[in-house]
């Protein structure tokens, strides 16, 4: 059953709350450094939206556990790094949300590309798979900083933090390339370079796949 479509309007409607989920996450990320409780219920926000996406998306056992393992997981470094902050809670942050967001791409890409018709829910399934790509190599980003502080200089000479780490993957990912934020170092330059291919060539196929689709469809 993994990445078959669901019934149109379910499918509409989940993936639909999923792309919203996404967006309103990557908004309100200064939540989990607000303090008071609101760290506890971004992080919550956050471990929920991937694992109730994969339980709708796809009945696989192995990835359900996966990706609600993995949702555990980045709630606990999360909420440690939000209370008790230290270098090694960030980097637990970093590495689980690597995951996190891997095991998404997974059941995003199945679901997308498996399907064999063109429906609204295949479109919002892609543009979902799109924005995590970006907030997970927002989290690459933060961890090459973390291994190598200084990769990443920031035009304003303000030290870099999350936030920017999300705005610069996404500017990355789309090749706006303002110029503000730029990687210097070696890792950082090279996964740079790796997601604006990624980023073109996942344009590139997803048109084709899509189009080839929606002709095959009307034979």
């Amino acid at each position: 059953m993994t990445g078959q479509p669901l019934a149109a309007t379910r499918g509409v409607a989940v993936n639909l709350t999923l792309l919203c989920a996404i967006l309103l996450h990557n908004l309100t990320y200064p939540l989990s450094v607000a303090g008071g409780i609101w760290p506890a219920v971004f992080y919550c926000f956050y471990a929920v939206i991937f694992v109730a996406a994969t339980w709708a998306l796809t009945g696989d056992v192995w990835l359900r556990g996966f990706v609600a393992v993995s949702g555990l997981a980045v709630l606990m470094a999360g909420l440690n790094n939000s209370y008790l902050p230290s270098q090694s809670a960030a980097l637990a942050v970093f590495l689980t949300s690597i995951v996190y967001h891997l095991a998404m791409v997974v059941v995003l890409a199945l679901y997308t590309f498996r399907a064999r018709t063109v429906m609204a829910d295949v479109v919002l399934s892609a543009t979902s798979l799109y924005l995590v790509i970006g907030s997970g190599f927002a989290a690459i980003f933060a961890l090459i900083e973390w291994v190598a502080p200084g990769s990443f200089i920031v035009s304003s000479g303000a030290i870099i933090n999350w936030q920017q780490m999300v705005y610069y993957s996404y500017i990355t990912l789309t090749t706006l390339g303002y110029g503000d934020i730029t990687p210097v170092g070696f890792y950082a330059q090279a996964v740079a370079s790796l997601e604006a291919v990624i980023g073109v060539l996942y344009t590139v196929i997803l048109l084709s796949r899509l189009v080839g689709l929606y002709a095959s469809g009307r034979r």
